[in-house]
């Protein structure tokens, strides 16, 4: 099996926000894939390898807060990994509205607001703390 791109991660959201009726919630499992994927080619091949995953826009995959999720894994990555944000992913269109607690636990809320990372807080995604480690 080869590694997910942003189009690959867009493509399954689709799929996902079809099969739940609308629910975005389903669709954070298609970004979490890609970034297992970033990691592992992160690891095996360095920053260009992992960057190469976010090179190419993504189609809209029907629903602006996946959207955004997938911009802000692309800055946040790219932040903290040291290669250019690609300009896709700084497009004024990739925010979400309503703002959007993937977690979908309302107690979470208040301490996804502290913990998001920059890169999904300005965009109107909150994670909680963990919630883009992976094992």
């Amino acid at each position: 099996m080869g590694l997910w791109t942003t189009a690959d991660a867009a493509e399954c959201a689709c799929t996902e926000l079809r099969r739940s009726a609308g629910e975005p919630t389903a669709a954070w499992r298609c970004l979490l894939q890609l970034l297992d994927d970033y990691s592992r080619a992160h690891r095996a091949g360095g920053t260009v390898a992992g960057e190469a995953l976010f090179a190419v826009e993504p189609p809209p995959s029907g629903d602006g807060r996946v959207d955004a999720a997938l911009a802000a894994l692309a800055e946040h990555l790219a932040r903290r990994d040291g290669w250019t944000v690609p300009a896709w992913a700084l497009s004024e269109d990739r925010y979400a509205e309503p703002w959007w607690f993937p977690a979908g636990v309302v107690a979470w809320h208040a301490a996804a607001f502290v913990e998001s990372p920059l890169a999904f807080r300005k965009r109107g995604v909150f994670l909680t703390e963990g919630a883009l480690e992976r094992v």
